[in-house]
C-alpha cells in the first residue's frame, strides 16, 4: 500500500523531527538539524545536515528528499538556496501556542496520521488545562523574567510568553513577547529588568549554558526579588525554545515546577 505524502523528508530543525517521530512516521525522515536532541535516538539513525542558518546543500541533494522542512524567517537564506535547487521546501513561522498547534496538524496531515495527531494534542491540551487550574488556586503568581539570550539581552518570545502564563507565572516583559523578530525584544536598559522586579528569572541562552552568577552580577541587579533569593534557573533551550512537543510538554512542566515551587514558598 503506498503511503500518503512525501517519503524522503529533511528536517531543518528539531521539532518536526521530534513530531515525525512522536507520530512513528521517522522512516521518512532521511536527514536532520545537527542541533537535534530530541529524540536522542535521532542522531544516531539520521545524517546531520544542517546548523540553523545554514546547510550543506551538497549533502540535502545527496539525499533526495521530496521535502524538506524548516522554522522561521531566520533560515529564508537556506531555504532560498534549497528552493533554488529545485527542492520543494517548507518554511513555518509559528510564534505562538495556537500556531505550534496548528503547524504540527499540519506535518501530520501531510503524513496521513492526521487522527494519531489529533490524539496526542487532545491529551497535551488537557495537561495545560489541569496546570492553568492548579495554578488558579495560588494567592499570587510569580514574576518572571525569561531570556533567550544575553547580549545582548532578548526576552521571551511568544509562545514561551504563553507558557509562563498556564505554568502559572507572569511575564515580565508581555509587551516584547508581542513582537514576531528577535531584534524587536531586546531589552536594551540593562536596568529594566530588575526595575520590573521579577521572582524568577529563567535563563535559555540559544544552546549555551546559562550563567546565573553573570546575570547577578549586572549592575543594579543586587536587590532584584529573584536575585536576592537565588532563584535563578536554566531550562534547556531544546526543552522550550523550540516550537513544537518539547515546548508545549517538558518545557511547560519544567515552568510550572518551578513556579509551584516558588508560591508554595515565597508566594505565601
Amino acid at each position: 500500500m503506498a503511503t500518503v505524502g512525501p517519503n524522503r523528508i529533511v528536517c531543518l530543525t528539531e521539532e518536526t523531527t521530534e513530531w515525525l517521530y512522536l507520530l512513528g512516521e521517522q522512516a521518512r525522515i532521511v536527514g536532520i538539524s545537527g542541533y537535534t536532541v530530541r529524540p536522542r535516538r535521532a542522531r544516531a539513525e539520521k545524517p546531520r545536515v544542517s546548523a540553523f542558518l545554514d546547510g550543506r546543500v551538497d549533502r540535502i541533494l545527496d539525499l533526495e528528499p521530496d521535502l524538506v522542512v524548516g522554522f522561521s524567517d531566520m533560515q529564508a537564506a537556506l531555504a532560498d538556496k534549497l528552493i533554488r535547487a529545485g527542492l520543494n521546501v517548507l518554511v513555518t513561522n509559528q510564534r505562538s501556542v495556537a500556531e505550534i498547534f496548528s503547524t504540527m496538524r499540519l506535518i501530520a496531515s501531510m503524513v496521513g496520521a492526521a487522527d494519531r495527531s489529533q490524539s496526542w494534542i487532545a491529551g497535551c491540551e488537557q495537561r495545560h488545562r489541569e496546570i492553568a487550574a492548579a495554578a488558579s488556586t495560588w494567592p499570587r503568581r510569580p514574576r518572571i523574567y525569561f531570556e533567550e539570550w544575553d547580549e545582548p539581552m532578548i526576552s521571551a518570545i511568544q509562545w514561551v510568553s504563553e507558557l509562563i502564563s498556564i505554568a502559572g507565572g507572569e511575564d515580565i516583559f508581555p509587551e516584547l513577547a508581542a513582537k514576531k523578530m528577535g531584534r524587536d525584544r531586546v531589552v536594551s536598559d540593562v536596568a529594566e529588568p530588575a526595575r520590573r522586579a521579577p521572582d524568577l528569572i529563567i535563563g535559555s541562552w540559544c544552546g549555551k549554558k546559562f550563567r546565573p552568577e553573570k546575570v547577578s552580577a549586572r549592575p543594579g541587579w543586587a536587590d532584584v526579588p529573584a536575585v536576592r533569593d537565588g532563584r535563578l534557573y536554566e531550562i534547556k533551550s531544546c526543552d522550550i525554545l523550540q516550537p513544537g512537543p518539547a515546548a508545549l510538554t517538558d518545557g511547560l512542566e519544567q515552568l510550572h515546577r518551578l513556579c509551584a515551587t516558588w508560591a508554595m514558598t515565597a508566594g505565601q
